[in-house]
């Protein structure tokens, strides 16, 4: 049950990109304003929900590759949306039971639900944070109740900042963020791509619904959130092109972009 201050912040009048999300990859934590502009978009570009699905399993991914083959044992979860299977905590804990995650997020049906139903290995530790990603000193400060950030995190930043309608600002944000943390950080980044009309046509009706609008960039401006990073292996791909698996790629020519940089 969400107690009343949580219920008195939740806006079921317009979509929240957490919730319409949520609908798009099966879930049911999503409210029918959620679904309604869910099925307008399916009928714009059905291929949203290949960007959403392969999105997630990029997380997966990228967060084995992270815990496996660099050792990182702490992550920073910014944008966590609502929990579903394998969650950033649950792959990595998996790899590393003594990994360490704190989420962030400030919508209080993912706060509600991270309390709910996230939980960590004995050994580890998880944490929820209700905060914003326009206050990158605040951020990195509350983590450090959970994180050591002396040794590596891997920031994860996925689905986003497309949420930061400047762009020069978003890249701010991100190297904020980046400069709290130590040499030996990952920068773990996927967002959705102007790449096809349909994918700006699906943009434009978001948009135009009455939520935070969701702003879809250029390959090059998704490139342009690890400059002075390393990028790892094969640099900033389709999603689906990321590491992909023993079963390949896991969708066609989606309409997002990811990478993983290094903090020398």
């Amino acid at each position: 049950m969400l107690d009343a201050s949580l219920r008195a912040r939740i806006d079921t009048s317009k979509p929240h990109s957490a919730r319409f999300w949520n609908y798009f990859v099966g879930g049911k934590d999503n409210y029918e304003v959620d679904r309604e502009i869910g099925d307008q978009i399916k009928t714009i570009f059905p291929g949203l929900v290949d960007v959403a699905v392969s999105s997630r399993r990029f997380l997966g991914r990228a967060v084995r590759y992270l815990a496996e083959e660099q050792g990182v044992r702490q992550f920073l979860d910014i944008g966590t949306g609502l929990p579903t299977a394998d969650n950033t905590h649950e792959v990595a804990q998996r790899v590393a039971p003594d990994a360490r995650i704190v989420y962030v997020d400030n919508d209080p049906i993912v706060l509600a639900h991270a309390n709910a139903l996230l939980s960590s290995t004995p050994e580890g530790r998880t944490a929820y944070l209700d905060a914003d990603l326009y206050e990158p000193e605040a951020v990195l400060k509350a983590a450090a109740g959970t994180l050591d950030l002396s040794r590596p995190v891997g920031l994860m930043i996925l689905n986003t900042l497309g949420h930061v309608a400047d762009y020069e600002q978003a890249r701010e944000l991100v190297g904020r963020l980046m400069a709290g943390l130590p040499s030996g950080s990952h920068l773990v980044i996927s967002d959705s791509t102007a790449t096809s009309e349909g994918m700006i046509a699906a943009s434009e009706a978001y948009n135009s619904s009455g939520a935070v609008p969701y702003y879809v960039r250029a390959v090059s401006e998704i490139a342009g959130f690890f400059d002075g990073l390393e990028l790892v292996e094969p640099g900033v791909v389709r999603v689906p092109e990321w590491r992909p698996g023993p079963e390949g790629a896991d969708a066609g020519a989606v309409d997002a972009f990811c990478g993983v940089g290094r903090k020398p």
